[in-house]
């Protein structure tokens, strides 16, 4: 039997419910297919996993964008052809840069300010590697 999840809203402490992308992008078929738990009270919302367990916190406009920033400069690092970098020592050299476990540092639970730093340190990175 597959595990339950269930996930607070961290901005208003609601319960979120799981709900379809039709939801979330009614304009779109794009999304329709997959599963989000999302906050009716705020309208924040996260995606999940095939097996249903969330991709990380759910996430206000704000810090979907800083999520999606955060990624457009580290996953370069890794998935760029001719990368010196594997994707687990990209998210190993983060954590040790963020003074964090590494099995804490996933994007999906980065808030607005550590996203940021994640951009400076993929850029300072990015500088480093073309010396």
């Amino acid at each position: 039997m597959p595990k339950k999840y269930e996930l607070k809203c961290q901005y208003c402490g609601q319960d979120t419910e799981l709900v379809t992308g039709a939801v979330i992008y009614p304009h779109t078929q794009r999304w329709a297919h997959k599963k989000f738990f999302y906050c009716e009270t705020c309208g924040a919302y996260v995606g999940t996993h095939h097996n249903g367990k969330p991709l990380g916190e759910v996430a206000n406009v704000a810090t979907r964008a800083a999520r999606q920033a955060a990624h457009n400069a580290l996953d370069p690092l890794w998935r760029d052809p001719g990368a010196s970098m594997s994707r687990n020592a990209v998210y190993k050299w983060l954590a040790e840069e963020l003074q964090i476990k590494p099995k804490q540092c996933h994007i999906g639970r980065f808030d607005v300010v550590t996203c940021l730093r994640v951009v400076q340190l993929a850029i300072a990175k990015k500088r480093q590697e073309s010396k």
